[in-house]
């Protein structure tokens, strides 16, 4: 467990750069955002398609693996919003929680830090995960807060989740590298090297990125944000483990990484929806800035007993 511990420290080394460069003012919010940009629309675009063109289908869709990991993803998105009812939280914020409490910093934290640490034929399932997480779970949110809101569903809200899915370059990343793939398409020398020179920025530009965020985040209701982070680092590994090993027939290797990736602390983005929609975005804040300080003792716990 020292060993996986150590391994992963460098990681929360450049994250703690990150924070206090932006704490003590010399990486401002502005260079934050450009640099969060740039990491999400070029750096790791570029990995996430280097390494699904390279990849066979089935490595990258496998039906038991991709409903397992929805499957234990919805039990915990499902408790956590049976809670906040208990709670007398209404249906939005309810939602804003569950997806706190389910959705990883996949993209950011999960793909650099397991390709390295389990190799890169964890690839495959976490892009699974990365997949599941953009598309079900980051539709699922848009349509119950607008339900609520309207009423009703409408066109106008498939149409807008429709065009938010296309201009994410994660998502299209992926696809494109699948449709690479799927023709079995080979990586042209000089593409293949831009690809790993653009891809090799987004490990440390993400890690980087992702402190100096964290540095403007509060830490206010402590308790809900204990909660979440409770529900996110071991509720949600354990039953991905459970669908995984227990209800799915997935493969050893395939569930250890998947229960590794639902290990990952509260993602980014779900700050900024809970922004965006203004939905408890101190609570959410709250779980991101607990959940990535306590990741650093049992993201290493969970990826000592994966790879055991």
């Amino acid at each position: 467990m020292l060993t996986i511990f150590l391994q992963i420290l460098p990681f929360f080394a450049i994250l703690g750069l990150g924070y206090f460069a932006s704490k003590w003012q010399f990486f401002g919010e502005q260079a934050t955002a450009h640099l969060t940009k740039f990491v999400f629309y070029f750096a790791l675009s570029a990995m996430i398609f280097r390494f699904t063109a390279t990849l066979s289908l089935s490595e990258v869709f496998h039906a038991q693996s991709v409903m397992a990991y929805l499957s234990g993803t919805l039990a915990v998105y499902i408790l956590a919003t049976l809670v906040g009812f208990l709670r007398g939280v209404g249906l939005e914020e309810s939602a804003i929680e569950a997806q706190t409490a389910a959705i990883g910093n996949v993209g950011f934290l999960g793909i650099p830090m397991l390709a390295m640490l389990i190799g890169p034929a964890a690839i495959g399932p976490t892009m699974i995960v990365l997949a599941v997480d953009l598309i079900v779970f980051g539709s699922l949110l848009v349509i119950l807060v607008s339900a609520k809101r309207d009423g009703r569903m409408s066109i106008k809200v498939l149409g807008s989740i429709g065009v938010g899915l296309v201009k994410n370059p994660m998502v299209m990343a992926i696809a494109a590298g699948m449709v690479w793939a799927g023709f079995r398409l080979p990586l042209p020398a000089p593409f293949e090297e831009f690809l790993i020179l653009l891809g090799a920025a987004a490990t440390p530009g993400a890690l980087f990125a992702i402190g100096a965020s964290l540095a403007g985040k509060s830490a206010e209701r402590i308790s809900i944000a204990l909660w979440l982070s409770t529900a996110k680092l071991a509720l949600h590994p354990l039953a991905v483990a459970f669908t995984s090993l227990v209800v799915f027939d997935v493969p050893a290797f395939t569930a250890s990484v998947m229960i590794a990736a639902a290990a990952m602390p509260t993602a980014g983005n779900v700050y900024i929806l809970a922004q965006h929609y203004g939905i408890a975005p101190v609570r959410v804040s709250s779980t991101i800035l607990v959940s990535t300080l306590v990741s650093m003792v049992s993201l290493t716990a969970v990826i000592a007993f994966v790879t055991s």
